[in-house]
This record gives C-alpha cells, structure tokens and sequence, in this order.
C-alpha cells in the first residue's frame, strides 16, 4: 500500500469543461473540501472518493457523485485510487460545465484521466502502520526527547505537564523502539 504526505493535483480539459483533482491526505480531506467548495462558487460538481484504515485496520471507502449520473464520476475516482493502492489519501474533483454533455463514458473517463494526473503527479511513500504510545521524563531530559522525536520522525500529538513530562507519540515501530533506546538506555 502506498499513501502521501502532501496535496498534489493534476488538471484536463474535455470539450471546455474543466476536470481539476486533487489528491489530499485524508486527514484533511474534509477541510479542504469546504475550502474549495467556498474558493470556487462557479464549480458545477465536487467530485469525491476516498480510502482509509480504521481503528481496526479495516479499510473504508466511499465516493459521491455529486450531482454527475449514477457511476459516472464518484466510482471511477475510488477505482483510480483502489488501483493504485492508495491508503489514507481521497480525490476532490472540481468540475467546470464547459456547455456540452459528455455522455456517461466521457464522464467517466474525464473524472479517471483527472485522477489519474492527480495521482502521477504525486510522491507516493510506502505505507507505514503508525503507533501511538506514551512516555513520561523528567523536565531536565525535555531537550533531548525532542531532539530524539525530529531525529526518528516522531510526531508528538501531545505533551502534559505534570511532575515531569508526557509525551503522547506517533510513529512507526522501527523508529519508536529507537527513539525509546537513546532516551533511556534500553
């Protein structure tokens, strides 16, 4: 499986309708979708799809049509997405009407070959199963923990202040049992 890390975006036009995709982290799926919904009021369809891992490891998937015919937009997307192996990552495409109805398989190719540019144009990185643990260390060692964290791509989700500090991390297993090593000796 193979997932992203940043925006990438790819653009057609078809008989002067216009077909903008753009691949999103699913952790800002949502919120770029209002985004682009207020930044193009004139945008006729807001083609999406998108693919996940729960909680469970299961993946979850969906798509809308937005208004195109049944099958023609929403589907072909979450194929382009199911075909490539993408994981956590889904597809908003911004349609312009040009003026002359597509058919339903010029639908379907324009929404796929708009993904598809979306998808060629980004740096697709391997999946990786991520972890979230909790560490706790004295405020003198807080330096060198983030240190360690920017060192092994540790993200911090969160930090309390208590007698020491608590960390709440996420990263994978590899860099996680080394980030544990150089911070306490083990």
């Amino acid at each position: 499986m193979k997932t992203i890390n940043e925006i990438s975006a790819g653009s057609i036009e078809v008989k002067k309708s216009k077909f903008h995709s753009f691949l999103v982290p699913y952790k800002d799926f949502e919120a770029k979708l209002a985004e682009f919904k207020k930044n193009h009021p004139k945008a006729r369809h807001f083609v999406t799809a998108f693919r996940y891992l729960n909680e469970f490891g299961q993946i979850v998937e969906g798509s809308s049509d937005d208004g195109e015919p049944k099958g023609t937009s929403g589907k072909p997307t979450l194929k382009v997405l199911q075909g490539h192996d993408i994981i956590n990552a889904g597809i908003i495409t911004i349609r312009y009407f040009g003026g002359t109805l597509l058919g339903a398989g010029g639908l379907v190719r324009a929404y796929s070959d708009s993904a598809n540019l979306a998808v060629a144009n980004a740096n697709l990185i391997p999946y990786e199963d991520l972890l979230e643990e909790i560490i706790e260390v004295d405020y003198s060692n807080s330096s060198k923990c983030e240190y360690v964290f920017k060192k092994y791509n540790i993200e911090v989700l969160n930090r309390d202040f208590l007698d020491g500090i608590r960390y709440k991390i996420r990263g994978n297993k590899t860099n996680l049992n080394s980030a544990r090593k150089e911070i306490f000796g083990r």
